[in-house]
């Protein structure tokens, strides 16, 4: 996304405001620290530029500006953008936002016209149309990262086509799965995030610009002019609704928080598969670290970072939610505390999803270590169990059977092979016990094995397909 300059101590010489006709004293220092949101909102400086030149066309097309002042106001609004870029623009101390900071350099360029921009706007639908163009934006680079996650490890299950590992419940060892079936899983689930952030995004296209402070404006203006300069998808219906809506926000958060959950599963599974105890896999140089003090280390730091970020996301959700509760229609400056948790929970996800999919662009799995442990025979008392369901017997029934062996195994400390080998009834069914046999027996629709997995592939190709479409198209002004 983009950034400003900033950061500049506030000049002590009286404050001009926005609102200074109706004021006889500057805002005192204590309120204007805990106001000034500059050093933080300069990032919505594209998004509130491409704003205002809408609006100022807008206000050509209502009449309320010449097409030469028109043609002045957008060029000058595109030297301030390239100020901005440049890292030219200088902040004053009087400039409380980035909405002020642009509009107060406007003026400065191109004279009393300058003031002539605000016009039937206030700032309350300034932001919110600002704020709604950053998230449509922001949006859509999550998801283009999350799908590029997605390829990732799809590329890992290419890699290894024929590698199996324990797919695990409760972190026991359960049944044999495809390494490939593994990361799908995983995929599957980062694609609903992005069905989800591609929903959010639909919701938050909606423009707000024309708003006014709350009800409107006794001008000729056309909303829906400016809405669709701007790419949304409509214009708002209800003023009141229109400045004091931060649904879009809350539900970015959220997705960004359950993606994150996401991706905390991925790190945690990776610090596992790449310890010593598991030694299924290893991370290349470049994605882990060492010890200050410990010359043996290679730590998943990563993976790490990945699981804990996740808190944040959650975090930010949070704190949103609590700021919007109980409060009052319409616009209230509560509403401010509305893009720190955003700009920083966007700004995190996209680091930790390249991260990540780098980490996995360098794993390296130990085949060998991996099958030994999908080998385990107690892995093979389900396909013992409905062999015997497949011979007629009810299934409580082969479960029973099946669990007194296992437990005669543990109990004797032997294999489960050899006391199903032992057992007269059961003897026939040792074949089971042959690498690879319990991983092909999983046949069924969705499930585990070879013959399951070109289905699998395909929904998953489709449905990726279908994502990276809904996100093809740029609003962008």
């Amino acid at each position: 996304m983009g950034g400003a300059t900033g950061g500049e101590e506030r000049d002590p010489t009286p404050v001009v405001t926005l609102w200074g006709g109706r004021f006889s004293t500057s805002m005192d220092e204590s309120l204007w620290a805990m106001s000034e949101s500059y050093s933080f909102d300069a990032a919505l400086y594209a998004h509130d530029i491409a704003g205002s030149i809408a609006h100022v066309r807008g206000l050509q097309v209502a009449g309320l500006l010449s097409e030469e002042e028109a043609t002045t106001l957008v060029a000058t609004l595109e030297v301030i953008r390239a100020e901005f870029e440049q890292g030219r623009f200088e902040r004053l101390g009087s400039d409380e936002d980035v909405h002020m900071a642009i509009e107060r350099r406007a003026t400065e360029l191109a004279g009393p016209l300058g003031a002539r921009m605000h016009t039937a706007r206030s700032r309350n639908d300034q932001v919110a149309t600002t704020l709604r163009l950053f998230t449509r934006d922001a949006l859509r680079e999550i998801a283009h990262a999350t799908l590029g996650l997605v390829d990732q490890l799809v590329a890992v299950g290419d890699r290894y086509a024929s590698a199996v590992l324990p797919g695990y419940t409760h972190l026991q060892r359960a049944q044999p799965v495809l390494l490939s079936h593994h990361v799908q899983a995983h995929a599957f689930a980062l694609l609903r995030d992005v069905d989800r952030l591609a929903d959010a995004r639909e919701r938050a296209n909606v423009s707000p610009l024309g708003a006014g402070a709350l009800a409107g404006t006794s001008l000729p203006i056309r909303p829906a002019y400016t809405a669709e300069l701007l790419g949304f998808r409509e214009s708002f219906a209800n003023s009141m609704d229109a400045v004091a809506d931060r649904d879009f926000v809350a539900e970015a958060l959220f997705d960004v928080a359950l993606l994150g959950v996401h991706l905390s599963r991925l790190g945690e599974e990776l610090v596992l598969w790449t310890s010593s105890e598991f030694g299924f896999a290893t991370l290349g140089d470049a994605f882990t670290t060492g010890s200050s003090m410990l010359p043996q280390k290679k730590n998943s730091d990563v993976a790490e970072l990945a699981r804990g970020k996740a808190g944040r996301f959650v975090g930010n959700l949070t704190s949103l939610l609590v700021t919007l509760k109980g409060l009052p229609l319409s616009y209230n400056r509560d509403l401010q505390e509305d893009k720190e948790p955003l700009f920083d929970s966007v700004r995190q996800i996209l680091l930790v999803l390249n991260a990540l999919s780098g980490a996995y662009s360098s794993l390296v799995v130990n085949e060998v270590v991996s099958a030994h442990a999908a080998d385990d025979d107690l892995l093979v008392a389900i396909d013992v169990a409905e062999a015997l369901v497949a011979q007629g017997e009810p299934f409580r029934v082969a479960h029973e059977r099946v669990g007194r062996l296992v437990g005669q195994a543990v109990a004797e400390g032997t294999s489960l092979r050899e006391v199903v080998g032992a057992s007269e009834e059961v003897a026939h069914l040792t074949h089971l016990f042959e690498p690879g046999a319990s991983l092909r027996q999983r046949r069924s629709p969705g499930a585990s094995g070879p013959e399951a997995a070109p289905e699998q592939r395909r929904r998953l190709d489709e449905a990726r397909a279908h994502l990276g479409a809904r996100f093809a198209v740029v609003s962008q002004p």
